[in-house]
């Protein structure tokens, strides 16, 4: 299986450069003032644009009203859209309805019963990302560099499409692979040198350690 890698919070063409060369299959741009990754959506369209076609691009929104969609998917043009919010299952059905563009629901992880509020979205959101709570005080819903109990994700049904984030970095990432087998990984914060500032021997890094990740998974797998 091939893993898809996302790397979320991008601003800087250097950035978004080395993630595409170093195989990144999406790339997330953050809108949400509150954010130290928040971008411009005309800056983002003009880094987009640097790797279009190459890699997968998707807008991040937290409880975006109509108006702000409307400039970042017109600005952008993005791929797909994550949903980072509260946003409801009906919400979800009219953004997909408006844009024409796959959705990512995102969801915050703490306990066993938190993975039951995907249920009313099966079938509508194309995909889900199960991030970490944020801790208290935090006035992000991602992005905090905090992770959750992985082996919650057995819980999953089987069929379920997802991202896992929620802290990953290069030292913990072999770990979350081995025990979720997650389709897809994201991480943010985990490639930073400081809030929102994108280190590229850290995206390195982390590709080098997912690369080790799934030549081990493969050779568990051909063991047994």
């Amino acid at each position: 299986m091939t893993l898809d890698i996302k790397i979320c919070g991008l601003k800087t063409e250097d950035a978004v450069d080395k993630a595409v060369a170093l195989g990144a299959t999406h790339i997330g741009f953050i809108f949400f003032p509150k954010s130290p990754r928040n971008i411009e959506p005309a800056d983002a369209g003009r880094l987009a644009d640097r790797v279009r076609g190459r890699v997968k691009i998707v807008a991040v929104t937290v409880d975006a009203d109509s108006d702000t969609l409307d400039e970042i998917v017109d600005q952008l043009s993005p791929d797909i859209l994550q949903l980072h919010g509260k946003e409801s299952p009906e919400r979800v059905l009219t953004v997909k309805a408006v844009y024409g563009l796959p959705v990512i629901k995102a969801f915050s992880v703490r306990e066993a019963d938190d993975l039951k509020k995907i249920d009313p979205y099966i079938g509508i959101a194309d995909r889900f990302l199960f991030d970490a709570k944020p801790p208290a005080g935090s006035k992000l819903p991602g992005g905090n560099g905090v992770s959750f109990d992985w082996n919650l994700m057995h819980l999953l049904d089987g069929s379920v499409d997802y991202m896992l984030s929620g802290g990953l970095n290069k030292d913990n990432l072999a770990e979350a692979i081995q025990l979720t087998g997650a389709p897809g990984i994201d991480t943010s914060s985990g490639v930073e040198s400081a809030p929102g500032v994108k280190d590229l021997g850290l995206i390195e890094a982390f590709f080098e350690a997912a690369r080790n990740a799934q030549s081990e998974t493969a050779v568990a797998g051909r063991g047994t």
